[in-house]
Order: structure tokens, then C-alpha cells, then sequence
């Protein structure tokens, strides 16, 4: 499994897992799940939440000092995706560039794969 994150990414991410984990030191260590589920206006949504609980069935790997947390159906789709992080004046967040989208959305928080893709409804 391949994730690439920027320098901007994974320091964003770092923070966010350091921050998370200093709630409750004795806690297990939070990790980044990410996955894809169907939503969207192009038929599959991105997410990604923190958490210490990873699944069975979860591919679990690190990177950047990153622990990620992916559930199988959603690794084919993520392969090789790469995550940045912007901060500006119009926009700010999380941004993904995902080798394995046929179409995205205009939000950027939603693509569509080839002939398997859910059917989209409004991002409105």
C-alpha cells in the first residue's frame, strides 16, 4: 500500500496524532483511518478521521511517522494516493490527488473510478 503525503501533510497529520494522544497519554497510539465510502456529487467520498482502533481486516502502515489505518475495500481505490495540505485565503484543508480517479469533483472531496463507481448525488 502506497500513501504519499507532502511536507505540509504529514507535519498537519503529526500534530494532529501528537495533539490527540496528549488527551490521554496511556491511551493506545491514535493512528489515521482513511477509507472511501460512497458520496459525494462523483460517487465516492473521501474520509479520514483519528483514531486508536484499528479493524481486522485493516492494512495498517506508517508513513512520515504517520500511522495509517485502511480498510481493505478501500485500498485499491487509495493506491498511490498523494495527500497535501493547503492553507489559504480561499480554501483550506486536506487535498488529494488520486492516481486511480477517472473524474473528481470540482470539491475535490469526491472521484469516481471507471465503470465501478457508485452514482453521484449533489454536492449542493
Amino acid at each position: 500500500m502506497s500513501v504519499i503525503l507532502t511536507e505540509k501533510a504529514a507535519l498537519r497529520l503529526r500534530t494532529f496524532l501528537r495533539a490527540s494522544n496528549a488527551e490521554d497519554p496511556s491511551a493506545p497510539r491514535k493512528a489515521v483511518r482513511l477509507g472511501v465510502g460512497d458520496g459525494g456529487c462523483s460517487g465516492y467520498e473521501y474520509k479520514m478521521n483519528i483514531t486508536s482502533e484499528s479493524s481486522p481486516d485493516d492494512l495498517v502502515f506508517e508513513e512520515d511517522k504517520v500511522l495509517f489505518y485502511i480498510d481493505k475495500a478501500s485500498a485499491p481505490l487509495l493506491e498511490g494516493i498523494q495527500i497535501d495540505f493547503v492553507d489559504g485565503l480561499t480554501e483550506s484543508g486536506f487535498k488529494f490527488s488520486n492516481p486511480n480517479a477517472t473524474d473528481s469533483c470540482g470539491c475535490g472531496k469526491s472521484f469516481k473510478v471507471g465503470d465501478c463507481t457508485p452514482a453521484g448525488t449533489s454536492c449542493s
